[in-house]
């Protein structure tokens, strides 16, 4: 039997505490075995100022470096937009013998109707479902009823933590270390970064 793996998608700009907690908890509750962070491309058109590819890569890279069920894939650093309906049918296709789970915060699912191809998505893939106060779970389980078998909601809540929090402390110069792993912070201190970005 092979493993089940966790695809975590983001803009990861930056990266911080409750990224890691979330996909450690995914691991320890026996959601997944393995998470892969898969950071989105700075071109995407949803987000503005985004770092460059290397430097979120980086962070990633370092914060995952400890744990030896966490990766960080550069799938989607590509030129030209990937979505996410491919990047999971990439996984799946790379890891035959295995399950991937896609790791979705309950905010993305509530509109994941209007992303590219989302039937294939919710036909084709299951979905790890993380709790955000802000929604309600009971009406986004009857909108999207007829995928009910693919869509699992987890015990995993996620809280305030948010990279845009983060980016405006560092630009105020507020201490936003408790926030971060420290050599992620180390990381952005040594480079200066977030001083111009406060979206």
């Amino acid at each position: 039997m092979g493993l089940k793996i966790g695809i975590f998608g983001g803009s990861f700009n930056p990266p911080h505490k409750m990224h890691k907690k979330i996909a450690l908890k995914l691991i320890k509750k026996h959601y997944v075995d393995k998470i892969i962070f898969v950071p989105t491309n700075y071109k995407y058109k949803y987000k503005n100022n985004l770092l460059s590819n290397d430097i979120r890569f980086a962070m990633l890279k370092l914060m995952c470096e400890s744990y030896k069920d966490l990766e960080v894939s550069n799938y989607e650093l590509k030129e030209g937009v990937v979505y996410t309906y491919q990047t999971l049918n990439y996984f799946k296709n790379k890891y035959r013998n295995d399950e991937i789970y896609f790791v979705c915060g309950s905010d993305n699912l509530s509109y994941i109707d209007k992303w590219q191809k989302y039937l294939d998505i919710l036909i084709n893939n299951k979905l790890l479902i993380i709790k955000r106060e802000d929604y309600n779970i009971d009406d986004l389980l009857e909108k999207y009823k007829d995928f009910k078998n693919n869509i699992i909601i987890t015990d995993i809540k996620e809280n305030k933590i948010s990279s845009t929090k983060i980016r405006k402390m560092f630009y105020n110069n507020k201490r936003a270390r408790r926030y971060l792993d420290r050599k992620v912070y180390n990381f952005i201190r040594k480079n200066n970064l977030y001083k111009e970005d406060i979206k």
